[in-house]
């Protein structure tokens, strides 16, 4: 993989969305669905050293050793989740190629919560970024996270928390 070229993929890809955005004004060309979790998925590789597997694996995206990976992307607030996942990664995508770690650790937790709660009819739990996940990043300390193998200059630290003192897998 090209580790310079990706990111510049992601960015010009953005700057195309609001060009369209420009010439029809009212029209909204945002990438989602697929496009956003193949780029959250390929970003989180890229990072953090994972090898991805078949697309549409159901409940794992990728392993390190023998670790099963659920990568999550968004633009927005929300992500979707239909299993418990063995380790879960939420990324928020920013235009510049980038991105801002919400959330990287155990899926348990999380999952914990979501299957009190009725399923919804399409089978997926919406789960809220920002409440949510900041509650279950504090719970992280202590445990394992995937340790982050490349900080672009381009990518955003801002919501990343630290975690110089975690043990990586």
């Amino acid at each position: 993989m090209d580790q310079k070229r990706l990111p510049q993929l992601i960015e010009e890809l953005y700057r195309v969305v609001g060009e369209l955005e420009a010439m029809f004004p009212g029209r909204h060309f945002t990438p989602d669905g697929h496009l956003v979790g193949s780029l959250g998925e390929c970003l989180a590789a890229h990072h953090y050293g994972l090898e991805l597997l078949t697309a549409s694996s159901p409940g794992v995206d990728a392993i390190k050793g023998e670790l099963k990976v659920e990568i999550k992307a968004t633009q927005g607030q929300r992500v979707a989740l239909r299993s418990g996942p063995e380790h879960l990664l939420v990324l928020k995508l920013n235009k510049r190629g980038g991105f801002s770690e919400v959330y990287n650790g155990p899926g348990r937790p999380v999952w914990k919560e979501l299957e009190r709660k009725p399923r919804p009819s399409n089978g997926q739990y919406q789960v809220s970024q920002v409440p949510h996940f900041r509650s279950k990043t504090q719970g992280v300390v202590g445990r394992k996270c995937l340790k982050r193998l490349i900080c672009a200059a381009r990518t955003s630290q801002a919501a990343v928390v630290s975690r110089e003192s975690y043990t990586g897998y």
